[in-house]
């Protein structure tokens, strides 16, 4: 079950776990076509591969979605937590509606998904949750995203705690991945100058970690940051 698996970060996951021979449950909101063009490209691996729309925010919806996905596999034994909503929130304000769609969907989300299906995991299962640098170092202007992947980085530590020694559960924190398309070239250049390997990375070295963290059976609770070297780079 990929959360979020439509394009972008969540797209290279889904092919990384198509290509590994892992049937996958592509979960979108709103980007329908996308979505059934990553089910189309995973398919043609020849894994059972299949979109089902949900706002993750949403209890009742994440409810629903979990009982056709159960319908349709049996069960899970691999839940990416992937979707995320990149909103601005500015501090103070008096419109509080885009704090509580980001926390929904980046906090919320993770926990119904894990709620809903984690029950009927089997042994041995795992779950990646996709947090992000500014955990450590927030973004002006965007608290919202900040606190949710603060939390969902709480939320990972603490599930592993509750599913040892069932079910692993571990953390990718991307940094500079997928350069927005608006973003001037000059401006990513200057921004990829912040890490330390002086470029941007990409979906697949998302993918790759997840990847790494579903295999490592001796690992749970532990975030792993993909940033080439950003952190390192702009002290």
């Amino acid at each position: 079950m990929v959360t979020g698996g439509a394009h972008r970060v969540g797209k290279a996951i889904v092919m990384m776990l198509a290509q590994a021979g892992a049937d996958v449950a592509v979960n979108y909101h709103a980007s329908a076509e996308s979505a059934e063009e990553t089910v189309d490209a995973a398919r043609a691996l020849g894994v059972d591969a299949w979109s089902v729309r949900c706002d993750v925010g949403d209890w009742a919806d994440v409810q629903a979605m979990a009982g056709q996905v159960l319908t349709r596999f049996g069960g899970v034994d691999i839940i990416v937590n992937s979707a995320s909503l990149f909103l601005r929130t500015l501090f103070p304000s008096d419109e509080v509606e885009a704090w509580r769609r980001v926390r929904a969907v980046g906090l919320d989300g993770p926990y119904y998904v894990c709620n809903s299906l984690v029950p009927q995991m089997t042994e041995g299962g795992a779950i990646v949750n996709i947090v992000d640098n500014c955990i450590w170092r927030p973004y002006p202007n965007f608290s919202a995203h900040t606190v949710s992947k603060a939390g969902l980085l709480a939320l990972t530590r603490t599930l592993a705690l509750e599913l040892a020694p069932r079910i692993r559960v571990n953390a990718v924190a991307p940094g500079l991945v997928l350069p927005p398309e608006r973003l001037p070239p000059d401006r990513r250049e200057v921004i990829a100058g912040r890490t330390l390997l002086k470029r941007w990375g990409e979906p697949a070295d998302v993918a790759q970690a997840v990847k790494y963290l579903l295999e490592a059976d001796f690992v749970t609770g532990e975030v792993l940051v993909v940033d080439g070297g950003e952190s390192l780079g702009g002290t």
